[in-house]
C-alpha cells in the first residue's frame, strides 16, 4: 500500500474523535532520507521472513517497534501530529490514555472489533514526542531541542518540520495499519495530522532489504543487547530506556541514479550492489576497510562514496540503529522513509552534516519532511505511557 492509495488531509486540520470515528482517512504525505551506514558491530543478519506475524509484547522496559520483533515487519505508517496541550499534566493523560489503548490493542488474546477483528498479529505501535512536549518535562531532558536544517530542508515547507506525537505503527498485515492509526487518533481531540506515510520493505538477501535504488540496506547497525545499550538506549534520568528517533523522508532521483553506469553506482555507494559487500573486499556483513587502496594509491572505497562518508570514525559518534521503507506517491515520487535511533541526538546531527558536505550519494536525494522525537520509555498496565516524565 503506498501514500496514493489514500485521500491526504488538509494541512493543520483539526482531528476530532467524532470525525476519526466516522472513518476519517488521513493519508500519506511524505516520508525523509539519508541512508546512513554505521560501523560494523555484529554479523548477525536480521531474521527473514519465518518470523513474521508473531505476537510482539508491547509492555518492557523498551517500547515495542525499535528493537523488537527482529525480524521487520513489512508495513509501517508514520504519523506525525500537533496537539491543543498547554502543560505537562495534559500530556501525563494524554499519554497514560493513548497507551492504554496500545496495550488493548497489540494484546494477541483479545481481538477488537473492527480494529483488529482478526487478532494483533505482530503489529507494534510506537509512540515518540517532539521538542515541545519534551520541553514541559523538563529543559535539560534528551530530544529537547529540535533537529535542525540541512541541506535542502530550507525548501521543506514548515508543517513539514518537527511535531508534537509520532505514531510508529508496523505491521506484517498492512490493512491493520489505517485501522489502528485512525482508532488511536480519534482519541486525541483536537489532534492536527502534520503528515502520514505509508511505507513497505522487501526481503532481500540474509533478511535484509532492498532501498529504491537497488541497494541492500540495514547491513550494519547495532543487534546485540550490548550494542543497544551502548549506542541506542539512554542510559540514565527521567529518559531512562528511551531513545532519540531522527524520522526524515526523501525523494530520490532512481532514474538519474539507475542511469549511471554500474560501477559508478557502486562508487557512490561504496558497495556492491549484488550482495551488498564492501569495495574493499569481503562478504555482505564484513566491515568495511577505508584503507584499501588500488596498486595507484587510489581508495577502493571511493572518497566521496556513502560507505566512507557515513563512517562513524570521521564523526565520532556512535552507531545509529537505522531502518528504511521504501514509499511511491502517485506515478511519477518513489523515496524513503528513513528511521534511525541513537541515545543524542548529535549521533545523527554530526553524521549528516558530514553527508551534506562530502557524499555524492545525497546529489540523488530531496528531503520532503523531518523531525525527531523522544521515544519514551517503556510501560505497561501499572507504569502508564510517560509517566517517568511527564506524571
Amino acid at each position: 500500500m503506498t501514500g496514493s492509495d489514500h485521500p491526504k488531509p488538509e494541512p493543520g486540520r483539526k482531528l476530532t474523535r467524532r470525525s476519526m470515528l466516522a472513518g476519517t482517512a488521513f493519508g500519506a504525505a511524505g516520508g525523509v532520507g539519508g541512508f546512513v551506514v554505521g560501523r560494523q558491530t555484529s554479523n548477525d543478519p536480521s531474521p527473514g521472513a519465518s518470523e513474521q506475524g508473531v505476537p510482539v509484547e508491547a509492555r518492557g522496559a523498551t517500547q515495542a517497534g525499535v528493537d523488537r520483533p527482529a525480524a521487520r515487519q513489512l508495513h509501517a505508517l508514520f504519523v506525525v501530529v500537533d496537539l491543543p496541550v498547554r502543560n505537562r499534566w495534559e500530556v501525563a493523560a494524554l499519554l497514560a490514555a493513548l497507551g492504554g489503548e496500545v496495550l488493548t490493542l497489540t494484546d494477541p488474546e483479545r481481538p477488537v472489533d473492527p480494529v483488529t477483528p482478526d487478532g494483533a498479529g505482530d503489529l507494534t505501535v510506537t509512540v515518540g514526542v517532539g521538542p515541545r512536549l519534551v520541553r514541559l518535562a523538563g529543559a535539560d531532558l534528551p530530544g529537547v531541542d529540535p533537529l535542525p536544517r540541512f541541506v535542502g530542508d530550507a525548501d521543506v515547507p514548515a508543517r513539514l518540520h518537527g511535531g508534537d506525537l509520532l505514531l510508529a505503527a508496523h505491521a506484517s498485515d498492512s490493512s491493520l495499519l489505517d485501522r489502528v492509526s485512525d482508532h488511536l487518533l480519534a482519541g486525541l481531540d483536537g489532534a492536527a495530522v502534520r503528515w502520514a506515510q505509508h511505507g513497505v520493505r522487501g526481503i532481500g538477501p540474509l533478511g535484509l532489504s532492498r532501498n529504491p535504488l537497488g541497494y541492500l540496506d540495514g547491513i550494519v547497525v547495532p543487534r546485540t543487547p550490548e550494542e543497544m545499550a551502548e549506542n541506542v538506549w539512554i542510559a540514565d534520568g527521567p529518559a531512562r530506556s528511551g531513545t532519540i528517533c531522527v524520522l526524515r523522508r526523501l525523494r530520490l532521483d532512481v532514474h538519474r541514479f539507475t542511469a549511471e553506469s554500474p560501477t559508478r553506482q557502486d562508487a557512490i555507494i561504496g558497495r556492491k550492489r549484488s550482495d551488498g559487500s564492501p569495495l574493499s573486499g569481503g562478504s555482505t556483513t564484513d566491515p568495511v576497510d577505508l584503507g584499501a587502496k588500488t596498486d595507484d594509491g587510489s581508495y577502493l572505497v571511493p572518497a566521496r562514496s556513502h560507505a566512507r562518508a557515513a563512517h562513524p570514525s570521521f564523526t565520532g559518534s556512535g552507531t545509529m540503529l537505522r531502518r528504511s521503507y521504501p514509499y511511491v506517491n502517485g506515478t511519477s515520487e518513489r523515496g524513503l522513509l528513513f528511521v534511525s535511533f541513537q541515545r543524542d541526538l548529535d549521533t545523527f546531527v554530526r553524521t549528516q552534516h558530514r553527508l551534506d558536505d562530502i557524499d555524492d550519494l545525497m546529489g540523488y536525494t530531496t528531503p520532503t519532511a523531518s523531525g525527531s522525537f523522544l521515544v519514551l520509555p517503556g510501560f505497561d498496565a501499572h507504569l502508564p505511557l510517560g509517566a517517568g516524565l511527564f506524571g
